[in-house]
């Protein structure tokens, strides 16, 4: 099955990147979208910096990938989510994905702003 979401977030390209391409985060988005509690191991498959980011889940028995395609778009970066697994529940997979546009929109907080 296929699940698809899109959003134009007001960050750059490169601080969308940043965040993206984090190993940790990319196995946390895998274990939502598997529908796993732990974080679940994950092998990148394609990247091309500040573009496109692709990688699919190494464990056994889950059968998952994710890829996020970075595009300029007037004041911030379109940006679109493309998984394929096997969940049964198609809006589950599109509210994970959803949730990761919202973390990637989320403001950042800096070393010497105020709480």
């Amino acid at each position: 099955m296929e699940s698809q979401a899109k959003r134009t977030l007001v960050k750059s390209a490169p601080e969308l990147w940043e965040l993206a391409s984090d190993l940790a985060r990319m196995e946390a988005w895998m274990a939502g979208l598997v529908g796993s509690r732990r974080p679940v191991s994950v092998e990148v498959t394609d990247s091309e910096a500040e573009r496109v980011l692709a990688w699919r889940c190494t464990e056994s028995g889950a059968h998952a990938r994710i890829a996020i395609e970075l595009a300029e778009s007037g004041f911030g970066t379109a940006v679109q989510i493309t998984a394929q697994h096997s969940r049964p529940d198609g809006d589950a997979a599109t509210a994970t994905l959803e949730d990761l546009l919202d973390e990637l929109g989320s403001p950042e907080r800096r070393p010497f702003a105020r709480a």
